[in-house]
Parts: C-alpha cells; sequence; structure tokens
C-alpha cells in the first residue's frame, strides 16, 4: 500500500471528527426552539466528555480490533447518532443529549485516535507532519460543516435543523469508512526506504522506547507532559469562549458601537483564529520534525503564555486584536500535533494509540477549568485577570517541558 493513501484516509476521516466543533452553528435553531444557552452547551459538554472517555477505551482496543475496524465502528456510531437524532424530529433535549452528545461522542472517540496511530508507523522519519496533516483535517472539518449549514449550503434554512442532522450523519459515516480504507498498520519491521531510526543515547534497544500504558502512568514525564497540555489547552479554550465577548467589551470601551464591536470581534474569531488554528496544525507540525518535539512545545508554549498575557492590551484595538487572535490560534492548534508526537517520541510510537489518549484527558481537564475561570473572572467583572492567570499557566507548563527527559525503563 502507498503510504500516501495513508495521508488520504486520515484527512477524511478527521474532517468528518470535526463536527464537535461545528456545534456551535446548530444552537441558535435550537434557543428557537425554547431551549435555554445552557441547555445548547449541555449537549456539547457530553459529547467532548464522551469523545475523550472513550478515546482510552478506543486506544486499548485499539490492537485487538485493529485500526481498520475500529475507524469504522467510530464512522459508523458517529454517523447513526446524528441520523436517528434528526430522524427523531432533532429538537428534544434529552435526544440530542444521548444520540448527538453521547453517542457521537463515543464514535469520534473510536476512530480519533486511528490515523494518528497508523501515521506514526507509516511515517516514522515524518511524524510531525503526519500528525499536523491529519488533525488539521479535524480543524478545518470544524468550518466546513459549520458553513455547509450556513452561508455556504444553508442546509438548515432551506432544510429544517433535524434534516441537517440526518444529511450530516449520512456523510460523517461515509466519509470515515472510505478513510478507513487505508488506515492499516504497515508489515511489522517495515521502514520507509533511507530511514534510521534515532537512537537516544540513554537507550540500549528500541525496545527500551516502548512503554505501555501502566509504565507509561509511572513515568514523571507523562505528568510533566499532562499538565503541559492542561494549562496550553486551557488557555486556549478559555480564548475560545471568550474571543467574542471580551474583545467586543474593550472595543466598546474604546469608543465603536455595540455593531462595529461585534463585527470585528466575530471577524477575529471566525476567520483569524479558526483559519490560524488549523494552519498551526500542520506548520506546527512541520517545525516539529525539524527542531524536535520538546524545543518546538518549549518554544510554542513560552510564545502562547506571552501572547495571552498580553492580550488584555491588544483587545481594544482592531489589527491588534486580530494578530492576538491570529497568534493564540496559531498555537493552540499546535497542541494537537505536538502532544501526540511528544508522547510517542517519550513512550514510544508502537504504543502511542493506546498512550495518547491517556495524555488527551489532559485536553478535557483544561476544558473544564479554563473557560470557567474566564466564566468566574467575567462575572467579577475581571476579564484580564482571567487572561493573566491562564497566561502564567503556560508559562509554568514550558518550565515543566524543559524538566521532561528520556523515559527510562524500571
Amino acid at each position: 500500500m502507498k503510504r500516501g493513501m495513508v495521508v488520504v484516509g486520515a484527512i477524511l476521516i478527521q474532517l468528518a471528527l470535526g463536527a464537535i466543533y461545528a456545534w456551535s452553528v446548530f444552537t441558535p435553531s435550537l434557543v428557537a426552539e425554547g431551549w435555554s444557552k445552557a441547555n445548547t452547551q449541555y449537549v456539547f459538554a457530553i459529547g467532548l466528555a464522551s469523545f475523550a472517555i472513550v478515546m482510552v477505551y478506543a486506544g486499548k482496543k485499539l490492537n485487538t480490533w485493529g485500526p481498520q475496524r475500529l475507524s469504522w465502528i467510530g464512522g459508523i456510531v458517529l454517523g447513526l447518532g446524528y441520523l436517528l437524532a434528526g430522524l427523531l424530529g432533532g429538537t428534544n433535549f434529552w435526544v440530542l443529549c444521548i444520540l448527538i452528545g453521547l453517542i457521537g461522542g463515543a464514535g469520534i472517540g473510536f476512530a480519533y485516535v486511528v490515523p494518528i496511530a497508523v501515521g506514526m508507523r507509516w511515517f516514522p522519519d515524518k511524524k510531525g507532519m503526519i500528525t499536523g496533516l491529519a488533525v488539521a483535517g479535524f480543524g478545518f472539518g470544524a468550518m466546513l460543516w459549520v458553513k455547509l449549514a450556513g452561508e455556504w449550503g444553508n442546509l438548515i434554512a432551506n432544510m429544517g435543523l433535524a434534516s441537517t442532522f440526518s444529511i450530516y450523519g449520512i456523510a460523517f459515516a461515509i466519509m470515515v469508512i472510505i478513510g478507513g480504507l487505508w488506515m492499516k498498520f504497515p508489515p511489522a519491521g517495515w521502514k520507509p526506504e533511507g530511514f534510521e531510526a534515532k537512537q537516544a543515547s540513554t537507550t540500549k534497544n528500541a525496545d527500551d522506547r516502548e512503554f505501555t500504558s501502566s509504565d507509561m502512568l509511572g513515568k514523571v514525564q507523562f505528568y510533566l507532559i499532562f499538565l503541559t497540555f492542561v494549562f496550553s489547552a486551557g488557555a486556549g479554550l478559555m480564548s475560545i469562549g471568550l474571543m467574542k465577548l471580551y474583545p467586543m467589551e474593550t472595543l466598546q470601551n474604546a469608543g465603536m458601537s455595540v455593531a462595529q464591536a461585534s463585527a470585528i470581534a466575530g471577524t477575529a474569531m471566525a476567520v483569524f483564529f479558526s483559519l490560524a488554528n488549523g494552519l498551526g496544525r500542520i506548520i506546527w507540525g512541520l517545525l516539529s520534525d525539524k527542531l524536535g518535539r520538546k524545543t518546538s512545545i518549549i518554544i510554542m508554549t513560552a510564545t502562547q503564555g506571552t501572547i495571552v498575557i498580553l492580550f488584555t492590551y491588544m483587545a481594544g484595538n482592531e489589527l491588534l486584536l486580530y494578530l492576538g487572535a491570529t497568534l493564540i490560534g496559531f498555537n493552540f492548534g499546535g497542541n494537537f500535533a505536538l502532544f501526540p508526537t511528544i508522547t510517542a517520541d517519550t513512550f514510544g510510537a508502537k504504543n502511542v494509540g493506546q498512550n495518547y489518549p491517556f495524555v488527551f484527558l489532559a485536553y478535557g481537564v483544561g476544558g473544564i477549568l479554563g473557560p470557567i475561570l474566564g466564566g468566574k473572572m467575567g462575572d467579577l467583572g475581571n476579564f484580564p485577570l482571567a487572561f493573566t492567570i491562564s497566561g502564567i499557566a503556560v508559562l509554568l507548563g514550558t518550565v515543566l517541558t524543559i524538566l521532561v527527559k528520556p523515559a527510562k525503563k524500571s
């Protein structure tokens, strides 16, 4: 099998899985149907939790079930969740919590790790590149589904919410099933022509670099990487949650009308942050192949921490707001290319499908802590303090990453 097709399959799968970040396009219709804003977020929160938890289980089953079957299970489960939600009317709170939140999130969790694990086996010489391309599909997928439901395809306006759910469910399943055709591990011992695995100076053979999940959880390196991911993801997710609300407030304080402030803040989020988020996944992945994963994370977190702190001085100026949104989005996207690869570099590429889901739980922790911090500080009228605290935490992650040393087996 030509390994280039693995790239095609990985991107196709991740484009479909990016559905979870497109949830916001459905919420105005649900609010119009009488939902509270809080209820719309419960579906999203359940989806994220289901995604992260099922991903750990899927990682354990990767070698047993095989990557192709695991991806197909994920695509079918995700597709059925959305299809059934549409067939059942698409507006009942508990139905959507179960079918799109719990079941849809589970489908994403089953399939998400497959392109990463398979890609690293086929591209041991370009782990950053393949991971960046795969997870970029996830980021750009969100934009695709938002635009098709909204201004590009007008699916919700022309066909209604229920039909849009059903159409998406069928599309998700087909895309993941087709992409899964190339989700196969290379033959045992296969290496690309001319590739020589880099041996760390502290290791004697390949087995010394391959850790099981239980081995990994007993190493301090895991907790250093985990906490860095918590801080970095938390700051990014808090910024996403406040990227419109906080700049609107500061721009109005600078003398702009509500309409002007809303348009500028919306552009910062929908264009500058979103595009940089997708590009950051690819570019940070490519850079990490040249600079090394640890060095890349140190640069990324040091830059991110500084920009998040400075964002309080940037949000009230249109051009500086666009710059800040771009840099924060770019570095936020880098998380999803760099943390899978540092997991592989530290604990072995062979078991990354089992090990990375445990590291990825940090994203869930950051997803709770960051937005809650932003919301609490906002209620107190002190958004700048939220950004300052988050920025300092990310800089702490820089220090933790500096402390990461090659793992050794006991």
